[in-house]
């Protein structure tokens, strides 16, 4: 079993959600925290039935019979809103605390309800990283297989991706209502997986859906609501110059997006390689902001002439570029040179897949994807944050 990179709060201690899409290990990691906690299973028949036709039942029977120092963890809370009225009177006048899992927040957000009102942290659980697979990071299995740990470590991963695929649209989607026209909505998820990773236009994906720039921009605004996807943002603080402020659009994991997109086997030096590359790099740092206590974002940064750097970490303090290529000459090095011409950043660096690394003339780290790794997650690329 690997062992996870997120830190939750000790036995009975805090309150919080805990997000992330569907099969990331969730329940998992809260049965190896919290071996003694009080569960309640939503995905099991008769405990939803019993809760969604009467959630008071979580107070009466908690205050019946209950050890304040238990966890109790209610999973795929998402499915009884209504529980969190009886959560959030328990955190006040009995002191309990609870671990509320969920692979979907738009049921809660969307249909109004209590979201504690800052009583509760906050986290998510993302797929495998490279520093959470150690010893055992296989960049190209990586991106071939995504980043689900039942995927990753599956005999027939296409398999179970295309099933992970028909459960979500049935069970995210259909069963919840989110969308009208289920198979328009089918159209965009393949159109908007070949887009991963780059600039996202509204107005293009509409026509080639047949569907309006609003329906587009609620369709993306449904993956983010149930974690299949997130946006990068353009960095946009202390400018010299007009940047392009569009977002870019990441898929949470590689392996639905290969699928999705139809690449087949991804293999070195095509492009689909490189694409599923870029999304590798995007998901190592955007975990690492949510895993650890690195005090910033993560954004891109792009000029209306095309020249980009694919992120920026926290205000300026690391500038990185994914390059899956086994020879970094000075045109890879461009974005990362024109933001040094632009803004004081801390440090540069170009992932790639060179064998070892070094720096160049300008202080720009080349750093092979293992190696950038492993620096990143032990702290040596943002002073020690990790």
């Amino acid at each position: 079993m690997v062992n996870r990179s997120l830190v939750l709060p000790g036995s009975g201690s805090e309150t919080f959600f805990l997000w992330g899409p569907r099969q990331t290990g969730k329940s998992t990691l809260l049965r190896k925290h919290y071996p003694g906690g009080h569960w309640i299973d939503l995905l099991r028949s008769e405990e939803f039935r019993r809760y969604a036709t009467r959630p008071e039942f979580l107070r009466l029977e908690l205050e019946a019979n209950f050890d304040p120092t238990r966890q109790i963890v209610i999973d795929e809370v998402q499915k009884v809103p209504a529980l969190l009225n009886e959560v959030h009177w328990l955190i006040e006048n009995r002191g309990f605390h609870f671990a509320l899992c969920g692979s979907s927040a738009r049921k809660v957000r969307r249909g109004a309800a209590n979201l504690l009102g800052g009583r509760a942290l906050r986290y998510e659980l993302r797929g495998l990283t490279a520093g959470e697979l150690g010893d055992r990071f296989d960049l190209d299995r990586l991106l071939n297989r995504g980043y689900l740990p039942r995927i990753h470590e599956s005999p027939r991963p296409r398999n179970r991706l295309d099933s992970y695929i028909a459960d979500y649209i049935k069970e995210e989607i259909a069963s919840e209502g989110l969308v009208r026209n289920l198979p328009a909505f089918s159209g965009f998820l393949d159109i908007a997986a070949l887009g991963d990773t780059e600039p996202v236009n509204f107005s293009n994906i509409a026509r080639e859906c047949g569907v309006s720039s609003q329906a587009v921009k609620n369709y993306f605004d449904i993956l983010e609501d149930t974690l299949l996807g997130r946006w990068l943002p353009a960095w946009r603080r202390r400018l010299k110059r007009r940047l392009m402020g569009s977002g870019k659009f990441y898929f949470s994991d590689v392996g639905v997006v290969n699928r999705l997109a139809r690449r087949g086997t991804v293999e070195r030096g095509s492009e689909r390689y490189g694409k599923a590359f870029e999304n590798w790099v995007h998901h190592e740092m955007a975990a690492f902001v949510a895993y650890t206590d690195f005090d910033g974002g993560l954004t891109h940064w792009r000029l209306p002439s095309g020249v980009e750097v694919d992120f920026v970490l926290g205000d300026m303090e690391l500038a990185v570029e994914a390059k899956a290529s086994a020879v970094i000459s000075s045109h890879h090095l461009k974005g990362l040179r024109m933001l040094a011409t632009e803004h004081a950043v801390r440090r540069r660096a170009i992932v790639c897949l060179e064998p070892k690394p070094r720096l160049t003339e300008d202080g720009i780290v080349v750093l092979p994807a293992a190696t950038f790794a492993r620096r990143l997650w032990a702290g040596d690329l943002t002073d020690g944050a990790a």
